[in-house]
């Protein structure tokens, strides 16, 4: 028993180094090449990704959201835990009784969310609409994944909406430009994010089925800084900042 739990662990750990090694390949655009998690993530990704695929179908879901941190701190099912649920209130007061399945995961690139469309998080559901915020964790380089360049992180949240659009035909899909990080307008990480959401505007505002919706300025002061008030973090938005987020998705959703 004990050298069979030796094998399975030695299985891992190669598993692990053969993703690490895709995943900081320049020979491939990783962000459209489906992967396992990659990052200590502090929740559970296998655990949140097993738990969507128990209650999914029971959920029967109106509406589907597919992202990173942002979308999982929001709120919704699955629990977010103890590092979710941040914006239960604005939650509650767009979506009220509409059933909504959160697919956010912390730390999640693009891959990720491929991988787990393949997985099958997707299957068998037929929302009427699905809200996709993803990228800003592309730009990350970490020792376990490389960054992407802007074309690529577009080439990558295009490849979800093609995902999304294969699994659920029938689903209106909401592209979100990604939220503006870093407190104040000099950041690179402004530029960086513009470049990227003016590629994926240009690949996706005119597609069938498709609707873009760019809210940068709505996060943004007068002087281009980010409120605490709204992200507290300059990332990661609070319950005030959910409302931003609510307030614009009102607009789109179906009913």
């Amino acid at each position: 028993m004990l050298a069979a739990l030796v094998v399975l662990a030695g299985l891992a750990f190669m598993q692990a180094e053969e993703r690490k090694k895709l995943a900081l390949s320049t020979e491939i655009n990783t962000a459209v090449t489906p992967m396992l998690k990659l990052e200590k993530d502090g929740y559970g990704w296998e655990e949140r990704h097993d738990e969507i695929m128990r209650i999914k179908n029971e959920i029967d879901p109106e509406i589907v959201l597919i992202g990173d941190s942002i979308t999982h701190f929001w709120g919704g099912k699955p629990d977010g835990g103890r590092i979710g649920n941040r914006g239960t209130e604005t939650w509650e007061s767009l979506f009220g009784k509409r059933r909504v399945l959160n697919l956010g995961f912390g730390w999640d690139r693009t891959q990720n969310a491929l991988k787990r469309i393949e997985l099958g998080e997707l299957d068998g559901l037929k929302p009427k609409a699905i809200v996709i915020h993803i990228g800003t964790n592309n730009t990350a380089q970490t020792e376990n994944c490389r960054s992407n360049t802007p074309e690529e992180i577009a080439a990558g949240i295009g490849a979800i909406v093609e995902q999304c659009q294969k699994k659920c035909p029938g689903a209106k899909v909401i592209v979100m430009a990604i939220f503006p990080r870093g407190k104040m307008a000099d950041n690179p990480k402004r530029a960086e994010l513009a470049k990227i959401n003016a590629v994926l505007a240009a690949a996706q505002k005119d597609k069938p089925g498709v609707t873009y919706l760019d809210i940068t300025d709505k996060w943004l002061e007068p002087d281009g800084s980010i409120s605490k008030e709204v992200m507290p973090d300059s990332l990661h938005p609070n319950q005030k900042g959910y409302g931003v987020w609510a307030e614009a998705l009102k607009a789109v959703l179906p009913e």
